[in-house]
């Protein structure tokens, strides 16, 4: 007869999981023009950023240039930090930097990362909490500090929003690289191995591929496939600089843009003529070839030169070049901050619409 023992069970492979803690952070700048108007807007009023999403939820700062305590009596400058959309028992640590504009990085900051709560990251319960400060700057002490210039108030709010998952992935790991395919293509075209068709563009010569080129631009496909002799390998290309088709076919091959000055600084709105700038010029030649991502880079540079001087030139450059996104956000920049802005765009005889 066999007898078994109670005292020894027999383990199976032991199997392990961990639970991580963490903050998902996102940060935002909020500037705020004309502070000497914004006063006297009323105790217990603000003036709100946009909002923004950080861990899944949206915020927004609120800034209340005559305090949010009526007991103050407007001594006070206040500042929160709000939960814009629908969330409950949110827990976050947050930061809040007015910032210092006279370069010496001495900017006020309230900060919760890297120090010990304790009671933990704060909690906000529904939609419309806030956590701040009703006494965050005495308001004569502010309007004579540096942080305060040009009547334009600059703060920047980080968010860290606590989340829990059971991590496996992280027991056992492999380390996959980023993809480096854009590499080889651009040693392809700086090499020109096996290139099969050569462009003649004001003089200058540049060697590429019939079937990389295609491939990224349905103009190229039908040029090459379509319409055009195959036997014809030197194409001339009289509307466009060696600069500017030099950094098409780099995005072409690579996906990325040119490092170039030209391309990466800003355009005067002093300028003559905004479609002399590299950008704009770009932008052409992304319409041309029917490359709607080169377009959108473009449209993001050119977007960064937005202003009261400069929204109708390029407003005007985005309609002729189909670029939706940049003349959106000029068409919102002139109803914003043109007076009569939407008569304005009707008299350049541009449609209020992207």
């Amino acid at each position: 007869m066999l007898s078994s023992s109670p005292s020894s069970p027999r383990l199976g492979s032991p199997s392990s999981s961990r639970s991580v803690t963490e903050t998902v952070n996102g940060s935002h700048n909020f500037t705020i023009r004309g502070y000497s108007l914004a006063k006297g807007i009323g105790v217990g009023k603000h003036i709100a950023s946009d909002n923004f999403t950080v861990g899944g939820f949206q915020w927004a700062i609120y800034f209340y240039p005559d305090g949010k305590n009526p007991e103050d009596n407007s001594t006070y400058v206040s500042v929160f930090i709000a939960l814009a959309s629908e969330g409950n028992d949110v827990r976050a640590l947050f930061e809040l930097t007015l910032l210092d504009q006279s370069g010496a990085g001495k900017h006020k900051v309230h900060s919760h990362f890297d120090r010990s709560l304790e009671s933990g990251p704060y909690t906000l319960k529904y939609r419309g909490s806030m956590w701040g400060y009703k006494r965050f700057f005495r308001r004569n002490m502010l309007e004579s500090s540096v942080f305060l210039k040009d009547d334009c108030l600059k703060i920047n709010c980080t968010v860290g929003v606590v989340v829990s998952a059971i991590d496996c992935s992280r027991l056992h790991s492999i380390h996959v690289p980023e993809s480096d395919i854009g590499e080889h293509f651009g040693m392809l075209l700086e090499n020109e191995e096996c290139s099969d068709v050569t462009f003649n563009v004001s003089g200058k010569k540049f060697h590429a591929h019939k079937l990389v080129l295609a491939a990224r631009s349905p103009v190229f496909e039908t040029e090459f496939f379509n319409g055009m002799d195959e036997d014809n390998h030197v194409i001339v290309i009289t509307d466009m600089e060696p600069k500017v088709f030099k950094a098409l076919l780099q995005y072409i091959y690579t996906d990325t843009l040119v490092e170039d000055e030209d391309f990466l600084a800003s355009s005067s709105s002093c300028m003559p003529s905004l479609s002399d700038t590299f950008a704009a010029k770009l932008l052409a030649a992304s319409e041309k070839y029917g490359l709607p991502r080169l377009r959108l880079m473009c449209e993001s540079v050119l977007c960064r030169d937005i202003s009261v001087d400069s929204v109708a030139n390029i407003l005007a450059l985005a309609d002729r070049y189909h670029a939706s996104d940049l003349k959106s956000v000029c068409l919102k920049f002139a109803a914003e901050n043109l007076v009569g802005g939407p008569e304005v765009i009707e008299n350049m005889g541009i449609e209020n619409g992207a």
